[in-house]
């Protein structure tokens, strides 16, 4: 028995670095070797972008002037693209954002490396990139618009009315609308789909009490409306893993009532 187990378990026994990688990789199964690739890739290609914005004026810069000045010079791109570019800049962003919030979910739920869920990764980037982003930017712009020009509302606490109409008007429909669009890129029923909204509708309000309250009010007492998406969309990596966690629950929960 321990011989099988043996022959089954071949042991990295090696100890130059290369070849332990080469063997940790050879150990991989094709899925795990896929989605790590894919992750590294993406990471490396982010980190290039992000530290040669000034490589043809950094030259002999130290790494305390680089330090300082790759995030600011970073940033102030960013709000040049998103001025330049609103929707598009906030659609990738939300894009980026549910991606990263849909591997931490599945990973949460216990999927191992090889066993991440490639097209629900994408259903949620697409959310995200068609979804998210776009309704979010009108959101924030038209609620502005009618609490500055209509209601006339500019004190400091005008937070307080903008985070109790988020919570009650856009939270929920946004909510809903990622179980649609998700359920409409599975091509699953208008049935199916109710079925996800209406398990999902009141547990994901609940859920967003305990942390968007809070959050908003830094959304709408100190963040410029241009720069919200970005602040919310660095809250959401947290909530994209509850509620991608919430809409496979539901889901999984759907079919085995039908199947019932």
């Amino acid at each position: 028995m321990e011989r099988e187990m043996a022959v089954a378990t071949p042991r990295l026994t090696t100890g130059n670095p290369l070849a332990l990688l080469v063997e940790e990789i050879k150990a991989m199964d094709i899925d795990a070797f896929i989605n790590t690739a894919i992750m590294v890739a993406i990471a490396a290609t982010v980190l290039a972008k992000l530290t040669m914005i000034n490589h043809s004026i950094g030259r002999g810069w130290t790494a305390e002037e680089m330090a300082i000045r790759i995030p600011i010079d970073n940033w102030d791109l960013y709000n040049d693209i998103l001025s330049n570019h609103p929707v598009q800049t906030k659609a990738v962003t939300s894009a980026t954002v549910y991606t990263i919030g849909d591997v931490i979910a599945q990973r949460s739920e216990g999927s191992k490396m090889g066993e991440l869920d490639r097209p629900r990764i994408l259903r949620s980037l697409l959310a995200g990139l068609i979804g998210h982003g776009p309704l979010s930017h009108f959101w924030y712009e038209r609620s502005e618009g009618v609490f500055n020009d209509v209601l006339h509302l500019t004190a400091w606490w005008s937070f307080v009315p903008k985070i109790v109409v988020d919570q009650t008007t856009w939270g929920p429909i946004w909510n809903n609308s990622y179980i649609l669009l998700l359920g409409l890129m599975k091509r699953e029923s208008l049935a199916t789909i109710w079925g996800d909204v209406k398990r999902t509708t009141i547990p994901l309000i609940v859920s967003g009490l305990k942390l968007w309250p809070l959050a908003h009010c830094i959304t709408y007492g100190l963040i410029p409306v241009e720069n919200r998406l970005l602040w919310v969309d660095i809250v959401e990596i947290l909530w994209v893993t509850i509620l991608a966690t919430s809409a496979a629950g539901a889901h999984a929960a759907t079919t085995e009532e039908k199947a019932d």
